[in-house]
């Protein structure tokens, strides 16, 4: 098989990835699709890995090395992102990053024990 085919549908996998970051708002899809663009670079690494050890036959395979150790940090940053994801749905009741944007408190938001009440803001924005 041609190094092309390979490398075509990972780019394929890889743009389809980066939209689904770019374009979701719910948290779970924009996770899936950082899985989809990792799987993209393995794919990538597995293709060049196998491409190049054709021209050495004593290669250590380290593109298939580096696919494992990829796989195993997308195993934990799935499992940790899920349980973030998790968390915040319970707390928040939402997924959507939109509104997630706005879990803290800057620095000019005023805490809870403030002297200034709901009536006082409105009435200075007014």
């Amino acid at each position: 098989m041609h190094l092309a085919y390979p490398a075509v549908l990972s780019a394929l996998l890889f743009c389809t990835g980066l939209y689904g970051v770019l374009a979701r708002r719910n948290a779970i899809l924009v996770l899936m699709s950082v899985e989809l663009m990792l799987n993209a670079v393995n794919l990538n690494l597995v293709a060049f890995d196998i491409w190049l050890s054709r021209a050495a036959r004593d290669t250590l395979h380290s593109g298939q090395a580096l696919t494992l150790f990829t796989i195993a940090i997308a195993a934990a940053e799935i499992g940790i992102g899920l349980a973030i994801v998790l968390a915040v749905y319970r707390n928040r009741g939402t997924s959507d990053i939109d509104r997630l944007r706005d879990t803290a408190e800057g620095p000019d938001d005023d805490g809870p024990d403030s002297d200034t009440s709901a009536a006082e803001k409105a009435e200075a924005t007014a």
